[in-house]
């Protein structure tokens, strides 16, 4: 028998905050650009770079500051003039709201004695504007950053470190993303998961898989 649930491990973007596909027309906004022309500058990086740009950034393997030279690059062949990215985390982040009922359940679930542990695809320059979002140390006893432990969801390595880190075992944490290839590689590693697509969905599930 596998035992009652002890820990929650929880996403940060699109799931304690609005959604960051969102967040990304902000961006476009900010640029003048349209939607294509930003995924054709990132299609572009990808095969030059053999994996997504971002990949990188958010392992802390190149700066903010380089990601973003590529990236204006890359758009400046795309658009045939140049591209003003400078902004591109403050355009990011005008785009985020936080997600009021499910920070209340995860402050809920902390004060009913769970384990409680942030996992996130980060990038180090962007802490003080996601941490100023929501009371993180209130709620959250680990926070597992991508942009400084040099891996990221959906690499198995950093589930491995926020069990460590919390000190409970896989098949006794309840994981909670917003992306599918998050979700398939925490229940490979022998997680239970909720996948959220809204809080009216969400929420009734975590609390069914804690009963």
């Amino acid at each position: 028998m596998v035992g009652p649930v002890e820990a929650v491990v929880c996403d940060f973007g699109g799931v304690l905050t609005t959604s960051l596909f969102e967040a990304f027309t902000k961006i476009q906004e900010e640029f003048g650009i349209e939607g294509q022309d930003l995924g054709a500058a990132m299609q572009l990086l990808s095969e030059r770079n053999d994996e997504n740009p971002l990949f990188p950034l958010e392992r802390g393997e190149i700066s903010e500051e380089a990601f973003l030279a590529e990236l204006g690059g890359a758009l400046e062949e795309v658009l045939g003039r140049e591209a003003h990215v400078h902004r591109f985390r403050h355009a990011l982040f005008d785009g985020l709201d936080p997600n009021p009922p499910m920070i209340e359940l995860m402050r809920e679930l902390r004060d009913r004695g769970l384990r409680m542990a942030m996992l996130t695809n980060n990038v180090r320059e962007w802490e003080p504007l996601w941490r100023s979002m929501l009371p993180v140390d209130e709620i959250f006893e680990a926070v597992i950053d991508s942009g400084f432990v040099g891996c990221r969801k959906p690499e198995p390595r950093i589930y491995e470190l926020t069990v460590e880190r919390i000190g409970v075992p896989f098949e006794r944490c309840l994981f909670v993303d917003d992306l599918e290839v998050n979700i398939a590689a925490a229940v490979e590693l022998g997680m239970r998961a909720v996948r959220f697509e809204s809080n009216e969905q969400a929420i009734p599930e975590i609390r069914a898989a804690l009963s």
